[in-house]
């Protein structure tokens, strides 16, 4: 399979949520994960399912609440009279795609449980250390957290592991109208054709990414938008370097999707918000009085891009 048809099936599935889809996939293939936050009702669990079903992999769900545990995330080691010994039974993140599903709902103590998962690719069980399937990738979803009641905001470290945040708004109109009448009266939505991507596909398309050239100006473009945050009036804490690495990753990824064998600064402008959005902390002042994709996208614009990479 080719992913320009993984794309098509998606945007079939899913309704006014091509440009999300595309930085979803970007993740995937660049071993990164997702933090999809909007309103109840949106639609974004649904995504994530139907993002999951595309793939020929291992799919789990864990709904978060205030009562989930760490142990109920990663596993645990149980002894087992029958055979007379202690044997592990690993949780919901041993999984190819793992949905945490409301993770702002889990205490901070149980959100950290993904913390090595999602950088080291592992999860340590009880002592053990357990290597998780490959591709692995985490697709949490979150209500906004000022508008709900018994949350608790996912910490800095724990944002850092996420490539992107994704906010999603309400669709338009006539895709409003798509979804009331091809969904309504409890009408399941339809299956994918019996094509999925296998994981040999997922691992072909990884490779392929890493092949697509950053020329370096692209290179010095990305520090200096990285650094321009540093310095911004209305910014208290900036992009690390860590955030740089993860923007170059990003527009590999957007290249590979436009079918280009080179990074672009339009693919680097094209990803920098989703990339930046949950890494950026602004002054107590300026957070009164503005938005953090507003100061964000003032960044990105007062930035002048190369004219020619290639």
């Amino acid at each position: 399979m080719e992913i320009n048809e993984m794309k098509s099936m998606l945007n079939e599935q899913v309704v006014g949520r091509e440009k999300e889809l595309d930085f979803m996939l970007i993740a995937l293939l660049q071993g990164g994960h997702v933090l999809l936050e909007s309103v109840p009702g949106s639609g974004k669990t649904w995504m994530a399912k139907a993002f999951a079903a595309a793939f020929d992999g291992a799919f789990h769900r864990l709904q978060f609440t205030p009562d989930v545990l760490p142990s109920d995330v990663t596993g645990i080691r149980f002894y087992n009279p029958k055979e007379q010994r202690f044997e592990l039974r690993p949780g919901p993140v041993m999984a190819n795609l793992l949905l945490a599903d409301e993770i702002n709902r889990a205490t901070p103590r149980t959100q950290s449980s993904l913390l090595e998962a999602m950088e080291e690719k592992q999860a340590t069980i009880d002592g053990e250390t357990v290597r998780l399937p490959d591709p692995f990738m985490v697709i949490a979803t979150q209500n906004p957290v000022e508008s709900q009641q018994g949350t608790f905001p996912l910490p800095a470290a724990q944002l850092d592991r996420f490539l992107f945040r994704l906010e999603i708004g309400y669709p338009s109109e006539a895709e409003e109208l798509r979804i009331i009448r091809g969904f309504r009266g409890g009408q399941s939505r339809r299956r994918f054709s019996g094509l999925t991507a296998t994981q040999e596909d997922v691992r072909r398309w990884m490779a392929a990414v890493g092949e697509v050239q950053v020329h370096e100006d692209i290179e010095k473009y990305i520090v200096a938008l990285v650094r321009a945050s540093r310095e911004h009036e209305a910014v208290e804490l900036g992009l690390s370097s860590r955030a740089g690495l993860a923007l170059a990753n990003a527009a590999q990824g957007k290249a590979y999707l436009d079918g280009r064998s080179f990074v672009t600064p339009d693919d680097v402008k094209a990803v920098f918000e989703p990339v930046s959005l949950h890494r950026i902390l602004l002054t107590p002042e300026s957070s009164l009085i503005h938005e953090a994709a507003t100061i964000i996208r003032n960044i990105r614009d007062g930035v002048p891009a190369p004219v020619e990479v290639i």
